[in-house]
């Protein structure tokens, strides 16, 4: 079991903490109303990167938060000083108001967390391409020809309308108190706990219980899983995580929870791009450039298609227990790096 898991782990381990070649430079330049200037560069290799772990993490469930700090870090995209153009003038995400004096400056993290959450599109497009039967039958039931696949896109809408309500609702006090390398190693002990015990849960039902379809799942089932999913609001607890766990608890079996948990990711990993786009995207252009968002997104397209594939593989055969280990091992080298190094 660990030998087939080697091969992924060791790469996400060696992209997460393998050294940048160079600081990301940030030049002193002049940003043109007609053709905006990079005032910093995103260098291919690190394009890659990140749309090689955004991929990989976001549909495996160990927290593609935890994995991006790390690679963060270690690619020099962390800094939170404001950047400024060559007249020594604030770059601005929000200009300063009367209803916000303070304003909100462009850092390079904040344009490097913008550009994380855009490439998801990328991951997006793997999962439609996997899941093309199943959104086939999600058409047909519109039509009136699936009574399956119309009864599969309600227990999705239900499962999604939680998180939706729920995430816009907190969303400022998420940005305030939760985005710290401390909540998300919580997170991450706190999800490897939830993991052992579902999985233990699991093992211990009937096997005919475990059987379902995501189809088959009732309002009240669906809607339990889209409020479960809202844990994965604290940042490092993973959205795959929780919505597996609450398959597990639905009835379904290993492989059925993942595919669920990856259809319901459409809509909220799509709004949640649309979203972050539509609110800082145009400052994300200006940092880092369109050809290397492109390039992340197409990178995340590939590791996620890869990514799902194995995970579906394998939890038809084992269970989440080895990932739940790997979220620990994960707290523990994020503790030494930011608290004990």
């Amino acid at each position: 079991m660990l030998r087939r898991l080697a091969p992924l782990l060791l790469t996400l381990a060696f992209v997460a903490v393998a050294p940048a070649q160079s600081p990301v430079a940030v030049p002193e330049v002049v940003l043109e109303p007609t053709a905006p200037t990079r005032v910093a560069q995103l260098s291919a290799r690190d394009a890659f990167v990140l749309g090689l772990v955004e991929g990989i993490t976001e549909f495996l469930p160990i927290s593609s938060t935890g994995h991006l700090i790390l690679t963060n870090r270690a690619l020099g995209l962390d800094a939170d000083t404001p950047l400024r153009n060559a007249q020594g003038e604030t770059v601005w995400v929000t200009a300063p108001s009367l209803e916000n004096p303070t304003g909100i400056p462009l850092t390079l993290k904040s344009a490097a967390d913008t550009y994380i959450v855009v490439i998801q599109i990328g991951a997006i497009v793997a999962v439609v391409f996997v899941f093309w039967g199943q959104l086939l039958g999600i058409l047909r039931g519109l039509m009136g020809r699936d009574s399956a696949g119309l009864r599969l896109l309600r227990n999705l809408l239900l499962a999604f309308i939680p998180v939706v309500i729920i995430g816009l609702a907190i969303e400022d006090m998420i940005e305030r108190h939760l985005f710290s390398t401390g909540t998300v190693i919580a997170a991450l002990v706190s999800g490897a706990v939830l993991m052992f015990a579902a999985e233990r849960w699991r093992r211990n039902q009937p096997p005919h219980q475990m059987r379902k379809e995501p189809s088959e799942l009732t309002v009240r089932e669906s809607l339990q899983i889209g409020l479960i999913q809202c844990f994965a609001l604290w940042p490092g607890m993973s959205r795959s995580m929780v919505t597996m766990v609450g398959g597990y608890f639905a009835g379904l079996a290993p492989a059925r929870a993942a595919e669920f948990s990856f259809l319901v990711g459409l809509p909220v990993l799509g709004g949640a791009a649309v979203y972050k786009g539509y609110k800082a995207g145009p400052e994300m252009f200006t940092v880092f450039g369109w050809p290397e968002m492109l390039l992340g997104a197409i990178v995340a397209a590939v590791s996620a298609g890869l990514a799902v594939r194995f995970l579906v593989s394998y939890l038809s055969r084992h269970g989440l227990g080895v990932f739940a280990i790997y979220r620990l091992i994960l707290a523990a080298f994020l503790a030494f790096w930011f608290y004990l190094d």
